[in-house]
């Protein structure tokens, strides 16, 4: 599994292919669940563990992006508008504007691995 910190692409615009892109994700803990979401494909995972929610917000984008793939479906399955919610909180963890003591990670996936790994 390979992960990026989110100041290694830090600005830079998000324009998913079925070649190559990244997906913003965040994994937090919201009373007594942790979620992990995958902001441009609008996934999220549930748990009780933030290191399972993790590894299974990865199964899903791994499996979402390996049937954009075979179906070969446009771009824009990759490009999704995140919920308010979560765009909100990407926004307020980059800027740090927020207390991030239930956050256990927030960054960037790279899609062309996700089939790699």
């Amino acid at each position: 599994m390979r992960w990026l910190h989110s100041n290694a692409v830090k600005n830079m615009p998000i324009k998913n292919t079925l070649q190559k892109g990244v997906a913003r994700c965040i994994i937090f803990k919201e009373d007594d669940t942790w979620y992990g979401v995958a902001l441009e494909l609008n996934i999220v995972e549930q748990g009780d563990d933030p290191q399972e929610v993790m590894a299974s917000l990865f199964e899903a984008v791994s499996g979402y992006v390996e049937t954009a793939r075979k179906l070969k479906m446009r771009p824009h399955a990759l490009n999704q508008k995140p919920d308010k919610e979560y765009e909100e909180l990407w926004n307020n963890l980059t800027e740090n504007k927020i207390d991030n003591r239930n956050v256990y990670f927030y960054g960037y996936q790279p899609l062309q691995t996700a089939l790699a790994c």
